[in-house]
């Protein structure tokens, strides 16, 4: 991801550069007198342009070949927009929700909190799921002002996560949901939510060890 990151910076950084010496004409402005710059005459140098145009062509196709080999997640928290791409064709575009940012305390116990963030990062499938149960966590039963069960049975709820689930670490899920008129907003506690319809093409163009991209 550092590796990407860099060459896209890179990539964006060529391409301003190419704009500004597109502007003028292939040159930068030296700084002094604005009076005496105006009577200079000005020079284009297509050499410079060309060789600018074949970095960034460069530096695309470089950014390209970074791309993980065969279908890959990118979910975007602030859009709450979850796509399948290969290379850099998109094959599924779907609305989705994320992270919430609430915090919760839990009562009686200082320090000890939970923040319902969606993790930003690059991450691999580490499960797939079909008609996955829900095991409640503490919070789960904290929100709700109800205490903890300690009978393990009390914490399983089946039917909330829809018929697949993708596992990508510290128990996060792309999951289903059973409030679909709010896909698009930030009201989950970390997971990421899709329709029944998006999330079962998100399961088939999937396997272990295929890439997500949060960001």
């Amino acid at each position: 991801m550092a590796h990407l990151a860099k060459t896209m910076a890179a990539a964006f950084a060529c391409a301003g550069s190419l704009v500004l010496a597109a502007s003028h004409g292939g040159e930068l402005p030296e700084a002094g007198n604005g009076a005496a710059m105006r009577d200079q005459p000005v020079r284009r140098s297509g050499d410079s342009l060309e060789a600018l145009r074949a970095r960034q062509a460069a530096l695309k196709r470089q950014l390209a070949q970074l791309a993980p080999e065969g279908h890959y997640i990118v979910v975007d928290t602030a859009r709450n927009k979850l796509q399948v791409k290969r290379r850099d064709q998109v094959i599924l575009d779907a609305v989705a929700s994320t992270g919430s940012g609430t915090i919760l305390d839990a009562p009686g116990k200082p320090g000890i909190r939970w923040v319902f963030d969606t993790p930003r990062g690059e991450f691999k499938v580490q499960s797939r799921l079909t008609n996955p149960v829900w095991v409640k966590p503490d919070w789960a039963f904290l929100e709700e002002g109800l205490g903890v069960p300690t009978d393990p049975a009390e914490r399983l709820e089946p039917g909330t996560l829809g018929d697949y689930a993708l596992g990508f670490g510290k128990g996060y899920f792309i999951h289903g949901t059973l409030y679909r008129r709010l896909l698009g907003k930030n009201v989950t506690h970390g997971c990421i939510r899709l329709s029944d319809e998006d999330l079962r093409t998100v399961y088939q163009l999937s396997k272990i060890g295929t890439s997500v991209m949060i960001f």
